[in-house]
């Protein structure tokens, strides 16, 4: 199984992509592509720029997804949404192939240092994206970051730990 796995975020200390590389540990028999946002900069998408044509990397964004079997991300959230760096990238796919996620399964994934832990640009992920293709299998939320994850070992909360496995274990049976 072919696994295409980011963070939607572009910051070299992406806590989100942190949580992608550890939820990715447990599908290590597959064959992951996990990217980096920030190898597809483009300009801010804007109408007047689709008409000179797409850039490559909306392509190549594209791409990694059709030749994937399943998406593993993690969205960051800036100020209750999706951040610039995902928003536009998805901007110019979604011009391309408004069906984006290509009808993918999806483990979909947020965090951060608040209480929340993405909640709102989940919420928005779990209400928009379907609509763009993605076929949400399973969701988690990883609350106050900083205290729930270890870089060495991942998440520490117990609880929270038990769930994520649970999230995973059942993300996989509904592949089969």
């Amino acid at each position: 199984m072919k696994i295409f796995a980011f963070a939607g975020s572009n910051s070299s200390t992406s806590i989100n992509r942190q949580l992608v590389k550890f939820v990715l540990r447990s599908f290590g028999e597959h064959e992951i592509n996990l990217i980096d946002l920030n190898d597809y900069n483009m300009p801010i998408f804007s109408v007047d720029l689709e008409k000179n044509g797409f850039p490559e990397e909306a392509y190549h964004f594209l791409d990694n997804i059709t030749k994937s079997d399943i998406i593993i991300c993690s969205l960051a959230e800036n100020n209750r949404s999706y951040s610039v760096a995902f928003k536009n990238i998805f901007d110019w796919a979604s011009r391309i192939n408004v069906k984006v996620f290509q009808d993918k399964p999806m483990l979909l994934m947020t965090t951060s240092p608040g209480g929340y832990g993405g909640g709102n640009v989940m919420a928005e992920a779990q209400k928009f994206f379907p609509q763009f293709g993605a076929v949400i299998k399973e969701t988690f939320s990883l609350p106050k970051f900083y205290e729930n994850f270890d870089l060495n070992n991942g998440v520490i909360n117990p609880e929270l730990l038990t769930a994520l496995n649970q999230k995973i274990e059942s993300f996989k049976k509904q592949l089969v």
